[in-house]
């Protein structure tokens, strides 16, 4: 049975290679999106113009800007359009590896796992279109991605979201590397913060003292010791010479000042990420130039909002208040910001969140900037992304409605000049037919399942509880029993989100089903992958 579903669960997220985005155009076309309020981020905004794409490039941008001859016209009447956005903090695109596989890894390295920089989510990615299609849908071009585990998280890289290969989808690899302020698992050493701390403190000397020594035998090596080879200690020279970013992965002021610490004491070049409480540095964040990648997955409540509820710590509290605010005394201190997902179960969050920001003393335009040039300047990128320019990559996100609004739509996103169509919103429920009850399908009951995983099939039973246009139940299969959440039923079938925890990991997924009789189709969404499910209700 374990192997049965280690089976499932790899073959789910190599599902890129076998199944293809219908709605991708497999060509690059020559584009000209006609009549469109244009937000080039760079410069002013063009309140009807035209943008010319051709060869996955933005050849043109203007009011006057020629249309081609060999063009396919879209009438953007009513759009408008920004640069492609950046998610700064993802692990996208990355093949999970099991238990047995991490244990087999082998390295040069003189030091435990977790605990070695070497590694590269380069070689983790894999490439395909339908992996992402929850992020094109909320409106995302191109991510950073970087692996979870370890206190070294590994050398990252920027990935726009669509390509065949993971050469095409590369834009910018190895970017930085990561660290987290955490301990190794298992025991091994560090096992405390302050160990996590020492430990970085002499690798990083370590680092410094291998380069002098190998440049001391690379000019003379008579009568010298060969210096040893160990592949963490090479991994952190290009952290050390200042030529790699170390990205700190740190939320609360003394993180984020030990942070600076270090990077003050060894020059690096470093990066915050997280950054809940980073304002409160903002001002040594600005002189020693170090920016910020906030995380918009803000504090929420962990008790239930209920009279009976326990009451929230006054700490939390005084969080959920101050995180919105952050951006906006970045902001007026000078740092640089870009904002990501931080590991988000609903991607409408983000959206939500900025403008969360905006409410709180963020400029709108300062929260687009920190989602497409910002981050782009950061990455080191902007000379090709972030903004609507001829020359740069045509990233594009067309949206109807105000950007930060909750009834937005995506109406075409384009990725290296490959145009995404977005799927067709739900049908909008009717309230008014007789008897109090609206136009929805009624779904709830018990259910057998099937998932059509790739030369297998996993089975399951599915509990649907609704009352009006909400559902929730669970969701069991061979991974557990999951809790139904965001449920909907919708006029021709529903949709829900739930997460599948295996191998100490969290995934995150998401059902969109149409009924038949007494049977529905559909198909099951993760980041990594999208898989054919069906039911049928049991009597």
């Amino acid at each position: 049975m374990k192997n049965f579903i280690l089976r499932f669960l790899f073959a789910i997220f190599a599902l890129s290679i076998l199944l293809s985005t219908t709605n991708a155009q497999t060509k690059l076309e020559t584009f000209a999106l006609v009549n469109a309020q244009i937000i080039t981020v760079s410069g002013a905004t063009i309140a009807k113009g035209t943008i010319v794409i051709r060869d996955g490039l933005i050849e043109a941008v203007g009011e006057n800007a020629k249309i081609p001859s060999d063009a396919r016209v879209i009438d953007a009447s009513g759009l408008t359009v920004y640069p492609g956005f950046f998610d700064a903090n993802t692990a996208l695109g990355i093949q999970p590896r099991n238990p047995q596989q991490q244990s087999q890894s082998v390295s040069n390295s003189n030091f435990p796992e977790g605990v070695r920089p070497e590694e590269s989510v380069v070689s983790q990615l894999k490439a395909g279109d339908a992996q992402f299609d929850n992020n094109r849908n909320a409106g995302f071009t191109t991510v950073l991605t970087v692996q979870r585990e370890g206190v070294f998280n590994g050398q990252s890289a920027i990935i726009n979201l669509s390509g065949n290969s993971v050469s095409e989808m590369i834009i910018r690899a190895p970017f930085a590397q990561h660290f987290t302020f955490t301990t190794a698992r298992g025991g091994a050493y560090p096992t405390s913060l302050m160990g996590t701390i020492s430990a970085l403190r002499q690798m990083l000397y370590d680092a410094k003292r291998l380069d002098e020594m190998r440049k001391n035998y690379d000019k003379n090596p008579r009568g010298m010791k060969r210096p040893d080879a160990d592949a963490s200690l090479d991994a952190l020279i290009p952290v050390v010479n200042g030529t790699m970013p170390l990205i700190f992965n740190a939320n609360t002021e003394i993180e984020i000042i030990r942070a600076l610490d270090l990077a003050n004491e060894f020059n690096l070049k470093a990066i915050i990420s997280g950054g809940f409480e980073a304002w409160k540095v903002a001002d040594r964040l600005k002189k020693q130039n170090v920016p910020v990648l906030l995380s918009l997955n803000f504090p929420k409540r962990t008790t239930a909002a209920s009279t009976e509820a326990d009451a929230e710590p006054l700490q939390l509290l005084r969080l959920r208040a101050e995180v919105p605010k952050g951006a906006g005394i970045l902001a007026t201190a000078g740092v640089k910001f870009a904002f990501h997902s931080g590991g988000m179960t609903n991607l409408n969050d983000f959206l939500t969140n900025a403008n969360k920001a905006v409410e709180n003393g963020l400029d709108k335009g300062a929260a687009i900037r920190a989602m497409t040039l910002g981050a782009a300047e950061i990455f080191g990128v902007d000379n090709r992304l972030g903004s609507i320019e001829a020359g740069k990559i045509a990233n594009l996100t067309v949206v109807r409605g105000d950007i930060f609004s909750k009834d937005r739509t995506f109406t075409h996103i384009f990725v290296d000049g490959k145009l995404f169509e977005q799927r067709e919103r739900p049908r909008t429920m009717n309230t008014t037919t007789t008897g109090g009850n609206t136009n929805i399908a009624q779904v709830g009951g018990n259910y057998n399942i099937s998932i059509d995983v790739p030369g297998q099939t996993l089975t399951g039973t599915m509990n649907l509880i609704q009352q009006g246009a909400t559902i929730t139940g669970t969701m069991q299969t061979q991974l557990g029993t999951s809790q139904i959440k965001d449920g909907k039923a919708l006029a021709d079938g529903f949709s829900f989100a739930t997460t599948v925890q295996f191998g100490g990991q969290t995934f995150d997924i998401n059902i969109n089903a149409k009924t038949s009789g007494n049977g529905f189709t559909g198909t099951l969404d993760s980041p990594q992958g999208a898989v054919p499910i069906s039911g049928t209700k049991i009597p």
